[in-house]
């Protein structure tokens, strides 16, 4: 998106047709410059709403399914990631699964920054929640 300096944005509020369900009130996506916000998803799926697979690698694995369904309704993909917050329910415990499971979501020369935060709870008494922000200029659209 190319902007006039003279006028300002316009934030585009994206939700995503099938998308995970909100569990409150926000977009799947908030987009203004060329900047998409991802609001931190959840382990669930669209199909059962709340409901939450066992174990840290099972729900890192749903969440990046989510957040990879919330980027494909816009025309992105893991590929144009440039930063990525993480929280975790039971850090000591499930840091070096997560890890292991979210590091296989990009490819080793284009891993997006991080942090990665410790919390004592989530929505769905979730054990991970990512959010992300992407840029489309970080890499070739994705093919439709």
């Amino acid at each position: 998106m190319v902007t006039n300096p003279e006028t300002p944005s316009t934030a585009l509020f994206h939700m995503i047709a099938g998308g995970p369900k909100p569990v409150a009130p926000f977009s799947h996506a908030v987009e203004i410059d060329g900047l998409v916000f991802v609001t931190g998803q959840m382990p669930d799926t669209s199909q059962a709403p709340g409901l939450l697979p066992e174990g840290i690698e099972a729900q890192t694995r749903n969440v990046m399914a989510n957040l990879d369904a919330v980027l494909a309704g816009i025309g992105l993909g893991f590929e144009h990631v440039v930063v990525a917050r993480a929280f975790l329910r039971e850090f000591q415990r499930d840091y070096a699964t997560f890890n292991a499971t979210y590091q296989s979501y990009f490819r080793q020369d284009r891993r997006p920054a991080r942090t990665c935060i410790g919390t004592t709870g989530l929505a769905y008494d979730a054990l991970v929640e990512i959010d992300l922000v992407a840029h489309r200029g970080a890499a070739p659209s994705r093919k439709a």
